[in-house]
Parts: C-alpha cells; sequence; structure tokens
C-alpha cells in the first residue's frame, strides 16, 4: 500500500533507553521512514542490552550513536550537532531511569547529553512496569518534564515482560508513535477544503461509575476518532474534539474538550455547537447505573452480588440531529459484531444522519485497539464498501468526501 510522505524533509532523532520495549524500534523507525522522515538513533547502554546497534544501522540507513566519548562523532561536537539537527525528537521506550534524567537535567552520557543541549520538540513514550509507572517519584518527573514542554505518548495497558504483571506501563505501539510524529507536524492548509469551516469530532469511549472504583467500559481505543481530528485539521478546518477518556495525544492545533461519562459528553457537545460537520465516532456506553454508589460496594457475606439498576443514556447522535443547532453534515458510527450492514441501514433511518461509517468490531476482527479498519459508509443512496486500510487512510478519505459533499451543498434526503 502506497503511503503518504507525511514526514517528508522531517529529520528525526530516535532515543533509546534501556527496556525490553526497545525490540519494537526497528519497525518504528520502518514505519516514520516510510512516511519519508530521516531518521538518526542514539542508544544507551541499557538499549544494548536488548537490541544491537547492527540492527538500527540496518534499519535507519545511518550511524548509530552510542558513546559521549567517540572520538569520530565528536570532533565537531557531535552531541550538539545531532541535538540542533533534529526537528523532532522521540525517545522510545522511555525508561523511568532516563525520564528522571531528563528531569533533573543530568547529562552523563550522549543520549542525556544529547536531551540537555536540544531545542527541538520532544516526544517520549514511556515503558516500565506499572509499579514504576504510577510510583510518586515517576509521576513527579512527568509532570515536571510536561511543565517544560515534553510531549507524551502513553503508557498504555497490557502485558509486562514480567510473568504474570499487566497493568498501565507499555511502550504504545510504533504505529500510533508515528502517527504521533505526523500529528506534531501537521499544519492546517489555507484554502484547503475545509477552511474556515468548523468540525466537531467525538472520540474514545465513556466511563460510566458504578461506584468510585468501579465502572462500565469499553474496549474503544479512540484511534479513529483522533485520526479524523487530524486530518480535518489537515484540511483545513477548525476541530473541536470531544474525547472520552484515552491514552492518546490530541492532535496539534486541534482543541480537545476531555469528558468521562456519556452526559458530559453530551454537555461538551451541545457547548462546542455550531459546527458545519459533525462526526460522531465516540463509541458511547449505552447504559449507566441508575444510582452508582458514593462509597465502594463492599461484599456483604451472602455470596449474592449486588444488584445494578441500569438506565438508558441520552442518544448524542439523535439529540444533536434534531437540534435546531444542527450541523450541516452530520456522520455518525456502527461499530457492530454482527449483522453489520443492516443494523448501520436502520441506524441510518431512525439517527437522523446523513451517514453511517459501519465497522465490525468483533474479537476476530482486530478494529478495536488495533490501527486499520474496514469500514462501509452507509448514506441514503446505498452501502459503499471500502477496502481494509489505515485508520489514518480511513479518516483522510472520509474526511474528503465529508468535505466534497459540503462543497457541493448535499444532503440525503433520507437523514
Amino acid at each position: 500500500m502506497l503511503i503518504d510522505q507525511t514526514l517528508a524533509g522531517k529529520a528525526i532523532l530516535l532515543v533509546i533507553t534501556g527496556g525490553i520495549a526497545a525490540y519494537k524500534t526497528p519497525d518504528l523507525v520502518r514505519r516514520m521512514r516510510e512516511r519519508g522522515a530521516t531518521v538518526r538513533v542514539i542508544m544507551t547502554e541499557g538499549a544494548q542490552g536488548f537490541i544491537t546497534p547492527l540492527t538500527l544501522g540496518a534499519v535507519s540507513g545511518q550511524p548509530v550513536f552510542t558513546a559521549l566519548w567517540d572520538r569520530d562523532a565528536e570532533h565537531d561536537i557531535g552531541h550538539v550537532r545531532l541535538a540542533r539537527e533534529a526537528d523532532l525528537i522521540i525517545v522510545a521506550p522511555a525508561s523511568a531511569d532516563f525520564l528522571a534524567k531528563m528531569a533533573g537535567g543530568l547529562a552523563d552520557d550522549l543520549a542525556s547529553t544529547v536531551m540537555l543541549a536540544a531545542d527541538a520538540p520532544v516526544l517520549a513514550a514511556p515503558a516500565m512496569n506499572p509499579k514504576m509507572w504510577t510510583h510518586p517519584a515517576t509521576q513527579r518527573n512527568v509532570a515536571t518534564l510536561r511543565g517544560d514542554g515534553i510531549q507524551f505518548i502513553g503508557p498504555e495497558v497490557g502485558e509486562m515482560a514480567e510473568s504474570g504483571e499487566a497493568g498501565l506501563g507499555r511502550m504504545s505501539e510504533p504505529m500510533d508513535i508515528a502517527i504521533a510524529a505526523e500529528q506534531h507536524f501537521a499544519t492546517p492548509r489555507e484554502e484547503g477544503p475545509l477552511w474556515g469551516k468548523h468540525v466537531l469530532i467525538t472520540a474514545g469511549p465513556t466511563h460510566e461509575p458504578i461506584d468510585p472504583v468501579r465502572l462500565i467500559v469499553n474496549r474503544s481505543s479512540g484511534k479513529q476518532g483522533y485520526a479524523l481530528a487530524q486530518a480535518a485539521h489537515r484540511a483545513g478546518a477548525t476541530v473541536t474534539l470531544v474525547s472520552g477518556p484515552t491514552s492518546l495525544e490530541a492532535p496539534a492545533g486541534v482543541t480537545l474538550k476531555p469528558v468521562q461519562t456519556a452526559r458530559q459528553m453530551l454537555a461538551a457537545v451541545e457547548d462546542s455547537l455550531p459546527a458545519d460537520i459533525g462526526i460522531f465516532a465516540a463509541a458511547v456506553a449505552d447504559w449507566r447505573v441508575a444510582d452508582a454508589s458514593d462509597a465502594k460496594i463492599k461484599k456483604d457475606g451472602s455470596g449474592q452480588p449486588p444488584t445494578l439498576r441500569l438506565t438508558e443514556n441520552p442518544d448524542i447522535l439523535a439529540t444533536i440531529a434534531t437540534s435546531d443547532k444542527r450541523p450541516k453534515l452530520l456522520m455518525g458510527f456502527a461499530a457492530e459484531t454482527n449483522d453489520v450492514e443492516a443494523n448501520a441501514i436502520a441506524k441510518l433511518a431512525h439517527k437522523g444522519c446523513d451517514y453511517i461509517v459501519a465497522n465490525d468490531v468483533s474479537p476476530k476482527s482486530g478494529v478495536m485497539g488495533g490501527d486499520a479498519n474496514t469500514v462501509s459508509v452507509v448514506t441514503g443512496s446505498g452501502v459503499e464498501r471500502w477496502p481494509t486500510m489505515g485508520k489514518a487512510d480511513v479518516a483522510e478519505k472520509l474526511v474528503a468526501r465529508l468535505a466534497a459533499d459540503l462543497k457541493a451543498d448535499l444532503r440525503s434526503t433520507d437523514g
């Protein structure tokens, strides 16, 4: 598949620190190079315990830098040159130790010295044991780095290298990091197809509390909605992204409104109107607990679980479709596990929108949390079946379709 050269002409410096997630970095280099970037690599001593400089040199096509006192590299103050020639520095994996060095301004090896000499923007992808990530010292360091302008992607929830360990600490996937790099450089195109238009997008899951420590949630990652926000921004639009909880960074130039629950999402959407286009990609929970507890629900010794009384959440798409501030074009999503197209056609009929983007989110599809999607676009005119492609490519095609229809002032008569 032909990939857009979204990073063409960009010089990216990849700093690899010590962690098992270093094994993913050759794929990250490949993802960025296929998008046109030039990638240079610095490896710490710890990183070399997991993967070799020879491997990174082969995939990057560039010398790999490992030592501060390398006579050949340092004859022209190499660490300063590496720092100054980068358009973006990515630290992946970013270990707890290296985050501490960055926060404290230490410079005792090539990687940390380059970070101290750098004036380029930095994107860090943490990877460590969940207890290390949640440790107060690490969180203080992360807060310091955020205050210094460092951007983060992840960590994410998943299985750890340690047997039986799982939780928040897994490094984001290479494709997600590459997309974050694209988002960093994304700028709206003046006089682009959506220049001067406001696009409102929802993304991610909603979290519906049961009690202060438990909730109803779904597996949505938010990747498709965030990719749509980036694509709309690149098309020149002013973009508002109303997002449930995700581990994703909002695309540069996009206004993010974070929410937790379906009711909060509806309120944020209504507060963000009017808009020319509404894209409702969030996986909103259909139900919430009617009487969520203010305290943790305890076992009572009876062996019987508590009864949870559910009530229906507001239908955000249908509510906005009948609003006097309805966007000119309204797109909804149908995440289905069976009878995908039939359910999407029925949804188009009763939601009052112009498009339904249908996809199969059954476990075998790998769509939820994955980087690819297979969609059908349902309108009053019929069903268009698209081939499987990356979520970023799906987003670009959907935004281009919406821009063309908005320009032509087309509306489904069935909407």
